[in-house]
Parts: structure tokens; sequence; C-alpha cells
């Protein structure tokens, strides 16, 4: 069986508390993207995992890919199979790659294997495995609160619209991310915000409050963001906690010397 996981992005996110737990609150409206990885599982005597494409660090063991099995496996008791990844998507990029394979597994071993979980069980098996897992199991524009496992399905279609990623080599961890961030209340109603598709009042107003905290200290991030608006962009912004930089274009962009010496990605939604 083989599927294809996506992409998302995240069109405004605002740290807007500090649980009891020690995770942030966020809100954050996240919009699947179709660059997408390829996963697939065959009958083995054995459960097995194999990586190909972008290599992955760490051990092959400790993969979200294996873990989501494992994690159906300990409770309906699933045949042993062999599970290859072809690995697209740019990882630690805020583009929720990793997240998505493990959702699309799940998704996969439900189906394949007939076990009749509806989506929101589906929802809770992945959010055992990450905040953005949940998200990949209905895989529609949603409106993420709580740590980002709490999701409401928005309607925004962006289609027929176009979408420059660009991947530099910039490497940003949790900790990194979070260390400058002040919680406070989103500013903005971000439904609304979204619905106007007022990209002018976007540009002001829709923000990644990591930004504030990651720019200043990897300037390339600000520079490609800027690129992005001199190349045509209606709307830029960092997805996540980085580091891709995207931007919407109403029409098909050029793509210039200053995005292709980073890992890039045009999109037409």
């Amino acid at each position: 069986m083989v599927t294809f996981p996506n992409a998302k992005i995240n069109l405004g996110l605002s740290i807007t508390g500090k649980l009891h737990t020690g995770y942030h609150s966020i809100e954050s409206c996240l919009y699947p993207v179709p660059w997408c990885d390829v996963l697939e599982f065959v009958p083995g005597k054995k459960i097995s995992f194999s990586s190909s494409g972008i290599a992955i660090p760490g051990d092959e063991k400790d993969n979200l890919v294996l873990k989501a099995y494992k994690l159906l496996h300990k409770d309906f008791g699933l045949p042993e199979l062999n599970v290859c990844l072809h690995k697209i998507i740019p990882m630690g990029a805020g583009l929720g790659g990793g997240s998505a394979d493990a959702a699309f597994m799940l998704k996969m071993l439900n189906s394949e294997f007939q076990l009749f979980l509806d989506d929101s069980v589906l929802e809770d098996y992945a959010a055992q495995l990450g905040s953005d897992c949940p998200f990949f199991i209905q895989n529609k524009p949603a409106i993420a609160t709580g740590t980002g496992t709490d999701l409401e399905v928005f309607n925004l279609d962006l289609s027929g619209m176009w979408m420059l990623l660009i991947k530099p080599e910039v490497h940003i961890s949790t900790q990194e991310a979070y260390a400058n961030v002040r919680p406070k209340p989103n500013a903005v109603d971000l439904k609304s915000l979204l619905e106007s598709k007022d990209f002018a009042l976007w540009r002001e107003k829709l923000v990644n409050d990591f930004e504030t905290s990651i720019f200043p200290k990897h300037s390339i991030l600000g520079e490609i963001k800027e690129a992005l608006y001199q190349n045509g962009a209606v709307y830029a912004a960092m997805s996540g906690s980085g580091s891709t930089l995207f931007g919407l274009y109403t029409q098909k962009p050029e793509v210039t010397p200053v995005f292709e010496k980073h890992t890039y990605k045009l999109i037409e939604l």
C-alpha cells in the first residue's frame, strides 16, 4: 500500500500562553501543501523500516512511522510489515513532514486492516506522536489551538494561487525557537482575518511570533522573506518555528537565483 504524506504551512502563529505542563499554547491556521513524501508498506516476516531520499538522522527504530505502527499494533495485533519511506519534504523545516508521515501511517493501517477507527480516534492516537500529527488525519485547513492538537476545520481555499517555499540551510531547535518568545493573547481575530483574503491586511496583521525571536539570530531568514515580497508575493511568512519561508502569489512567479541557492519548491495550489 502506497500513500503520499504532504507538508503543511502555518498562516499566522501566535504563542498565547504557557501551560502548567511546561508546553506553550498557540493559535494558528494549518494549511495542507502538496509537497509530498512517499510511504509504502508490504507484508513482512518481521517489522522493518527503511528510508531513501533525504537522509533521516537518528536511529531508525525511533522514526515516527514505526512509532505509529507500534501504537496500533499494541491495541490491534497488526501483522508484521516491511515499511519504506522516501523522504522528500525537508526536515526541521516547520513543514510537519515527519508528523505527516506518522499520521498517514495511522490512516493506511486503519484502511488496510479494516480497523474502522473514525477520525476522532485516529486524532487521539496521532496526538500521542506529536502536536502536528492530528492535523494530518483530516488534512484540511484548520485552526489549531491548545498545544496545536485542538483542531477546528476551517473553510479557507487558496486554490488557484501559487506558493514558493524556500528552505535555507538553517537549523532552529525548539529550545532556540521558544527562548525569546513572550506569550500574549492573539491581538487579531484569526478567522476573520483569514476569511477577508485581504493580503495587504495579512501582511500587516497575520504574524508568526517566532519571527521576532528567530530573525535577529539568522539574518538570512529576514532577507529571504523580503526577497519574496520583492519577487511579487502578496504575503510571505515563516512556517512554524522555521526555517522554511513561503510566499503566496496570485500568478506564477519567477524562481530567481536568490532562491535557487536554497532548497525550494514552487507549487500551484
